[in-house]
């Protein structure tokens, strides 16, 4: 029997679902949940709140630790019984090398991955939601584009300045690679002075970002699912040929 296991990123291991107050705990405890009868066997992978990185953010806060994640992508890849990825962002971004080490893995996977923008997917999140094969957002949320921001003791010497220039390349470069955006157009949103009234760069709801060429299609969560089991479906049938 096929089924369609959702998992939070901040743990590793799906819960039983013996019954339906283990059920009902394993959504209020962990985000996870597991239903029967689904077409295929489906991953859901939920990167929510802030991407955490080589330092532990405050207690409290909403995380999406990269060394779990990281692995965990590693198995599904390599696990035969699954046969998508469905990755779920609503994330305000995080550290940098984190975000792009897990939008790596995620854009280099043969299984097919389908990532769909619920609420926010700002900063580091759009290279994650668009390292997917295919890319969906709800009408209702937004994408905020702005350059690599600097934190913590900063160093004002020119060496610095490359170092963020050559970090904010990678960035573009991903992006442009996975999706149908340029890299001049997607500069001259993150570099937008008249929109952000602290910062520059530029917040871009789901039409917006469908029309940039960031996102490929607005949608819900059937039209994802659909679109899921298509590329699969694909996928199955070139492995028959």
């Amino acid at each position: 029997m096929s089924d369609i296991t959702f998992l939070n990123s901040n743990t590793n291991e799906p819960e039983p679902d013996s019954n339906e107050e283990t059920k009902n705990s394993s959504i209020k405890e962990l985000g996870s949940i597991t239903t029967k009868d689904g077409k295929h066997r489906i991953f859901c992978l939920t990167i929510i709140g802030e991407i955490e990185g080589h330092s532990l953010l405050p207690q409290g806060s909403k995380t999406t630790k990269y060394e779990h994640v990281l692995p965990l992508l590693v198995s599904i890849e390599e696990d035969k019984d699954i046969d998508g990825l469905l990755i779920i962002l609503n994330t305000v971004g995080g550290d940098v090398e984190a975000g792009l080490a897990i939008a790596e893995l995620i854009s280099g996977m043969k299984k097919p991955t389908v990532s769909f923008v619920l609420g926010g997917g700002h900063s580091i999140g759009v290279p994650l939601a668009v390292s997917a094969k295919r890319s969906f957002i709800a009408p209702s949320a937004t994408m905020t584009v702005h350059p690599v921001r600097m934190s913590g003791l900063v160093i004002g010497v020119p060496q610095l300045m490359h170092h963020f220039e050559k970090m904010q390349e990678r960035i573009t470069k991903f992006v442009v690679k996975n999706s149908m955006i340029t890299a001049e157009r997607f500069k001259e949103l993150m570099m937008n002075t008249g929109e952000l009234i602290t910062d520059v760069g530029t917040v871009l709801d789901g039409k917006a970002a469908v029309r940039e060429g960031l996102i490929d299609e607005i949608g819900n969560l059937s039209q994802v699912l659909g679109c899921l089991y298509a590329l699969i479906d694909d996928e199955k049938e070139k492995e028959g040929d």
